[in-house]
C-alpha cells in the first residue's frame, strides 16, 4: 500500500466519525435547533469542528500525495511530513483532540462508537505514523534543507513557487533585517515598504485586469500573504486591508464605484482600513449600534468603533453602520466607503467629526490599532456601498471566504517563522558538547512544528483551490484559519521553548513571534465563533 492510499484509508475512517457524532449532537439537541440549545452543547459541537477539521487535513495530505506521486516528485521528505501527522491526529482522535492547551474532547463525548475507533487503531498510519524514526527523518530533513525553503512540496504551479521565492527575497532584504526593531519601536511599516509592495503587485493580486488588477488566484493570494507574514505579519496583513476592500467593492459596489476606486487601491495609491467592530459587540455585528443617518446628500455617522487596524495612514475607511434603527439585527446595517485624510502621530485624525485613541498591544505591531469616535462624521451619499441601504451585513458575509483563508495564510507564514527561528538556535546552540538539537525533546518538538505547517499549508491551499473553482468553501476557509491559527501559537511557544531563556528576552525575536501568534485565534473570527460556525453549518448540511 502506498503512502497515498495510506492516507485516504485513513481520511475515510475519519470520515465515518464525522456523522456519528452529529447525530449524537441532534439527540443532546433534542430537536431544538435554537441558538441557545447550541450554546449550551459547545462543548461537543466545537468538538465536531475540530474532527472534522482533522478529517478534512487527512484528506489535504492524500490529495497532495495522489497529486505528487502521479507526477514522480512525492519525495521522502514530503512521506515522513505526512506520517508524522497523520499518526499524530489518529492518536489525538482517539485518545482525545485538543480544543486548546487545556480543553480536550474525547472520544465518548463526541458519541464515538466502539468499533469507529477500533477501526481507527488498526491503520497503519495510527501504529506507525508518528513515531521516533519518522520524527528523527521530519529532523534530519530539516538540518538538510536551505535556510529559505520550506520543507514539504507545495504541490502548487510552478509559477506560483517563483512567486514565493521573489517574496521571500524581498523579505530578506526589506523586512527582515528591521522587522524586529521596528516591532520593539512601535513603528509602522515605513512608507517606502508599503509603496514596493504596490510595486510587487501585492495590493493588486486577485482583482480582474479591467480594474488594475493581475487576476491572478486564491492559490497566489496565499503565497505572497505566507511568505509576507513569515518576514512580519504586518507586512503580510496591509494585503489584508486591500483584499477585503477590494472584494467588498467588487461583490457589493456600483459600477461606477469599482472603476473609481478599485484601480487606485491595487495601485496602492489609496490605503484602506476596515472599521467594523464596537465596544462590547466583538463578533456579533448585529449589535451594532454606529448610526448613519441620511442628510441631503451625505450620512452624518455617529458612534464608537474599536478595534480598527491601519486607520490613521488610510485614505478610505470600509465603515459598516446601522441605517435602519427600526430593523433589529443585521438587516439595518449598510457598508459605505468614508473617505478621509491621511494622519501622523502628532495628529491622527485630522477629520472633522472623527477622533480616537491608540490601542498599546503584545504584538500585530507595525500598521496600529485605535479606538475611534464619530460625532456627525460626514461621507457622501454617493458612498453607500451598492447604493441601497440594509446591504451591509450581506456585502460583508461575502468576503469572509476570502478573509479567512487569507488569514490562514498569514497564520502558516507566522508558523513557518518560528519553525525557522528555533531550527537556526537549536543548530547554533551548543550545549553539553553538541548542537541541541541533537537532543531528541529539542529534535522531536521541530519534526511535529514541521509537520503541522505542512498539513496547514496544505489545507489553506485546498481551501482556496476550492475559491478559485467557484464553489462554496466557508467550511473549509474556517476549517483552515481554525487549525493554522492553533499551529502558529503551538509552534511559537515550542519555538521560544527550545531558546530557552533566550527567548524570554526581547532582544531575540522569537519574542515578538510569540506575540504575533498570539492574535491568530481572535481576529478573523475567534476560536470559539469559528468552531461554532463550521458545527452549524456540518449540522445543518447533514440532513
Amino acid at each position: 500500500m502506498t503512502i497515498a492510499d495510506e492516507l485516504h484509508h485513513a481520511h475515510a475512517r475519519v470520515a465515518e466519525l464525522v456523522p456519528q457524532a452529529l447525530a449524537h449532537l441532534r439527540v443532546k439537541l433534542a430537536g431544538d435547533r435554537s441558538p441557545e440549545a447550541f450554546d449550551r452543547e459547545q462543548h461537543l459541537a466545537h468538538g465536531i469542528a475540530w474532527l472534522a477539521t482533522y478529517a478534512e487535513t487527512l484528506a489535504a495530505l492524500a490529495a497532495h500525495a495522489e497529486h505528487l506521486a502521479a507526477q514522480g516528485s512525492y519525495s521522502a521528505a514530503d512521506a515522513a511530513l505526512a506520517r508524522v501527522l497523520a499518526g499524530e491526529y489518529l492518536n489525538q482522535i482517539v485518545g482525545g483532540i485538543p480544543l486548546n492547551q487545556q480543553e480536550v474532547i474525547r472520544p465518548h463525548e463526541l458519541g464515538l462508537a466502539d468499533a469507529g475507533l477500533a477501526a481507527i487503531r488498526a491503520l497503519h498510519l495510527f501504529q506507525n505514523g508518528n513515531t521516533s524514526a519518522t520524527r528523527a527523518d521530519v529532523a534530519g530533513a530539516l538540518k538538510a534543507k536551505a535556510a529559505a525553503d520550506i520543507l514539504g512540496s507545495s504541490g502548487l504551479d510552478p509559477a506560483l513557487e517563483d512567486m514565493r521565492q521573489s517574496m521571500n527575497r524581498f523579505i530578506a532584504d526589506k523586512v527582515a533585517p528591521h522587522a524586529h526593531g521596528w516591532h520593539r519601536n512601535n513603528a509602522y511599516v515605513p512608507l517606502e515598504i508599503v509603496a514596493e509592495l504596490a510595486e510587487l503587485g501585492v495590493f493588486a493580486l486577485t482583482l480582474p485586469e479591467e480594474y488594475g488588477g493581475l487576476a491572478l488566484s486564491k492559490q497566489s493570494m496565499c503565497v505572497v500573504s505566507e511568505e509576507l507574514s513569515r518576514g512580519w505579519i504586518a507586512v503580510g496583513s496591509l494585503g489584508t486591508r486591500a483584499e477585503i476592500a477590494s472584494e467588498l467593492i467588487l461583490c457589493g459596489g456600483t459600477e461606477e464605484q469599482k472603476r473609481h476606486w478599485l484601480p487606485r487601491i491595487a495601485s496602492g495609491d489609496i490605503l484602506t482600513t476596515a472599521v467594523f467592530t464596537e465596544p462590547n459587540t466583538g463578533s456579533d455585528l448585529g449589535a451594532l449600534k454606529t448610526r448613519a443617518v441620511r442628510d441631503g446628500d451625505t450620512y452624518r455617522v455617529t458612534g464608537n468603533k474599536t478595534w480598527i487596524t491601519h486607520p490613521v495612514r488610510a485614505d478610505l475607511m470600509m465603515l459598516l453602520a446601522r441605517t435602519n434603527p427600526a430593523e433589529a439585527g443585521y438587516k439595518g446595517l449598510s457598508m459605505f466607503l468614508a473617505e478621509k485624510p491621511r494622519g501622523t502621530d502628532a495628529e491622527p485624525f485630522p477629520a472633522q467629526g472623527m477622533s480616537g485613541g491608540e490601542i498599546e498591544v503584545l504584538g500585530y505591531r507595525g500598521m496600529k490599532e485605535f479606538e475611534i469616535r464619530f460625532e456627525d462624521f460626514e461621507v457622501k451619499a454617493g458612498n453607500l456601498l451598492g447604493g441601497v441601504e440594509g446591504q451591509g451585513f450581506k456585502q460583508l458575509m461575502q468576503t469572509f471566504e476570502s478573509a479567512r483563508i487569507q488569514t490562514a495564510a498569514r497564520a502558516v507564514g507566522v508558523a513557518q517563522n518560528a519553525l525557522d527561528l528555533g531550527l537556526k538556535y537549536a543548530e547554533d546552540r551548543i550545549q553539553f558538547g553538541k548542537p541541541i538539537i541533537g537532543f531528541p525533546r529539542v529534535a522531536d518538538k521541530l519534526a511535529l512544528m514541521a509537520a503541522e505547517t505542512h498539513g496547514a499549508r496544505l489545507l489553506t491551499y485546498r481551501a482556496a483551490a476550492a475559491k478559485d473553482e467557484g464553489r462554496r468553501c466557508d467550511v473549509e476557509a474556517g476549517m483552515a484559519k481554525l487549525l493554522a491559527a492553533r499551529i502558529a501559537w503551538a509552534n511559537a511557544d515550542n519555538a521560544l521553548q527550545i531558546h530557552g531563556g533566550n527567548g524570554f528576552a526581547l532582544e531575540y525575536q522569537i519574542s515578538r513571534v510569540l506575540c504575533d501568534a498570539r492574535i491568530l485565534n481572535i481576529f478573523e473570527g475567534a476560536a470559539e465563533i469559528q468552531a461554532q460556525v463550521i458545527a452549524r453549518r456540518l449540522l445543518d448540511g447533514s440532513n
